[in-house]
């Protein structure tokens, strides 16, 4: 039998935390070893996520410790290189980062670790020779699954997109815009043309040969707790069927992504690590609908993903869930 994979979780009392967990304590190939949170320390990890209740006897650790092969950082944007200034890492520790601090590639090597970025469909060879993987962010991953087909082929041109996204994609401390009493019935444009995946999109989409589109991007802010459902568009001549051809042809290796010929909708991907896709075609304009879970295949679930890859397990290992759907 093989040897279980020793895990550890820094900020393991968040959203992306949480979904860790509930993704690893039942994982065929991990033994989950301790789970940091110095504002829980001592309590039972189910004190905080009620749902694993009877599921494990952790207690969250305060410190971490080193007697593992792999450690998660779910922690906020900067903190992941905060964490690994303070603290001394071994360098047999492999690292996932679910922070946007090593995502770039100015910002990829830091304290003698160099960080993949980590979209399989796009690095899958990269990721299986990594030591350090930098997770890509929600927004990032669903834009890019659109539009990366037409990138590999060089089709790519300036892209209009647009997409909206649940309360959880803001993370768990509170503020004004994710209260219910402000996100029931409503909905918000936010961070117009500026947002911070933006620079990651246009890495990964760009970094293909005979491509250099400009991506004109409009985040919404939702009245639901998950998913992200983005719309992208741009002219293109080829016809629909040839389009379609493309995506099933580059996709056709790749599990978790789906394509649709009919619409697509976000109850198809929540609580799963899928992406469906969905194409049209008006004139000389095609238009992409790319949907996920943000929680999971947009943070929690692709980083297992990444993780399975890394150490030479079933890619899908873990990750099959079905989609609650009702």
């Amino acid at each position: 039998m093989k040897k279980k994979i020793k895990v550890g979780i820094i900020g393991g009392a968040g959203y992306t935390g949480g979904e860790l967990l509930r993704l690893l304590v039942n994982h065929p190939g991990v033994e989950l070893v301790f789970v940091q949170s110095k504002s829980n320390a001592g309590k039972p990890i189910h004190s905080v996520h009620q749902d694993l209740v009877g599921e494990s006897d952790l207690v969250f650790a305060g410190e971490h410790h080193h007697d593992i092969d792999l450690l998660y950082l779910c922690v906020g944007h900067g903190d992941s290189k905060r964490f690994l200034e303070e603290n001394e890492i071994p360098g047999h520790i492999r690292i996932i980062s679910l922070s946007q601090d090593f995502r770039h590639k100015d910002k990829s090597r830091f304290k003698g670790r160099t960080f993949v970025y980590g979209l399989p469909e796009v690095h899958r060879e990269q990721v299986r020779k990594a030591e350090n993987i930098a997770n890509p962010g929600c927004f990032a991953t669903c834009i890019e699954l659109g539009l990366v087909p037409f990138a590999h082929a060089g089709l790519l041109q300036d892209v209009y997109t647009t997409g909206i996204t649940g309360s959880t994609g803001a993370g768990q401390a509170l503020s004004p815009t994710s209260h219910f009493s402000w996100r029931e019935n409503n909905i918000q444009a936010y961070k117009t043309l500026t947002h911070q995946h933006l620079s990651e999109i246009d890495e990964v989409l760009n970094g293909f040969k005979g491509n250099a589109a400009a991506i004109h991007f409009v985040p919404w802010r939702g009245d639901f707790t998950r998913g992200i459902f983005v719309t992208s568009q741009f002219k293109c001549e080829k016809p629909l069927s040839e389009v379609y051809a493309l995506f099933e042809s580059y996709y056709q290796s790749h599990p978790f992504v789906r394509v649709s010929r009919e619409s697509v909708f976000l109850k198809q991907v929540v609580n799963t690590n899928n992406c469906y896709i969905h194409l049209e075609k008006a004139g000389d304009i095609i238009v992409v609908h790319s949907v996920i879970d943000n929680l999971l295949k947009g943070a929690s679930g692709q980083a297992v993903q990444n993780m399975n890859l890394m150490f030479g397990l079933e890619e899908t290992a873990g990750l099959k869930l079905k989609a609650n759907y009702f």
